[in-house]
């Protein structure tokens, strides 16, 4: 029996010149987590103060993606900056209401709702 690979893949952008999207699509868990942690990890480092995780194609994330996320908070927090999450799946919804992390992150289910947030 052979296993897919995965589908995994993140883009980055800048919106309005000030506001770093990072895209995510597929599954976060502990095979693709390692490459979700060195690109948010490269957007905080690299000076992103306003950061946007759009998450509206992410079809499953579990505890590693969740520990990722609050790392990327916890950094980001520390520079003075923000993180929004964008995510309307109820499925990927359900694990952040299931560690109350959902009190922790903004967390809205559009673009954006979060553009919005971010530079307001």
């Amino acid at each position: 029996m052979s296993y897919l690979p995965p589908t995994f893949d993140v883009t980055e952008e800048t919106l309005a010149g000030e506001v770093f999207v990072l895209a995510v699509r597929g599954e976060i868990h502990i095979a693709t987590a390692p490459e979700f942690s060195q690109r948010l990890n490269e957007a905080i480092a690299g000076g992103a103060s306003a950061l946007l995780v759009d998450m509206t194609h992410v079809s499953f994330i579990d505890s590693t993606g969740l520990s990722v996320l609050l790392n990327g908070l916890r950094r980001i927090t520390r520079r003075r900056g923000r993180m929004v999450l964008v995510c309307d799946n109820p499925t990927v919804m359900r694990l952040f209401e299931v560690t109350r992390t959902d009190e922790t992150f903004e967390i809205l289910p559009t673009r954006e709702e979060a553009l919005e947030r971010l530079q307001g």
